[in-house]
């Protein structure tokens, strides 16, 4: 159990996947200019990363070790990552439809989002089992979550701020971020 939620924290705080390892950028940038929508975008990536560390290490576990067919890895699991998001894309289209629009491209590029596919590997490399998989992967979308959330809100207020003119638009959100990872530096004395 402790081994579990050290796994956690540090997936979530300490080794944040945007702001640490600097994979996911592309939806952390693209989406958070509004919360609500950020928020959209996090539930959808941890629905994602976590279904997909589950299916990813049973799959590896069960099918790829035992065939040894484990450098066929990668492909596989970028199949189950497409499978994944086409599942969540159909849901929220006939669902969430406000939420299906305000992410508009970023949700299919959840399919080609470094992250997803950089948890299932990690989760390989790192010889977890399933339970620690899922775990990992869960902490490690939270963490994406928790990112794109705060720079979202961010964002927000610094719309009614006086921004010198060079800094308007995405240099201060590239400052942002990485004062944000700076911040995020500080959770690496928690271990």
């Amino acid at each position: 159990m402790t081994n579990l939620i050290l796994i956690a924290i540090g997936s979530a705080l300490v080794n944040n996947v945007v702001l640490s390892q600097f994979l996911g950028l592309c939806p952390f940038l693209g989406v958070s200019k509004k919360v609500k929508t950020a928020g959209g975008m996090g539930m959808a990536v941890i629905f994602v990363i976590t279904i997909a560390s589950l299916v990813a290490a049973a799959i590896y576990r069960y099918i790829l070790t035992p065939l040894d067919l484990t450098y066929l890895r990668t492909i596989i699991f970028i199949l189950v990552i497409a499978a994944l998001v086409q599942f969540v894309e159909m849901f929220l289209k006939k669902y969430m439809v406000s939420l299906y629009e305000s992410l508009g491209v970023y949700l299919p590029l959840i399919t080609t989002n470094c992250a997803v596919l950089g948890v299932a590997l990690t989760n390989v490399q790192k010889s977890y089992g399933i339970l620690e998989s899922v775990v990992n992967g869960f902490a490690t979308a939270a963490g994406f979550a928790i990112a794109i959330i705060i720079l979202a809100g961010l964002r927000e207020k610094m719309e009614y701020n006086d921004i010198p003119k060079p800094f308007r638009g995405m240099p201060i959100v590239m400052v942002t971020a990485g004062l944000m990872a700076i911040a995020f530096c500080g959770f690496s004395g928690l271990f």
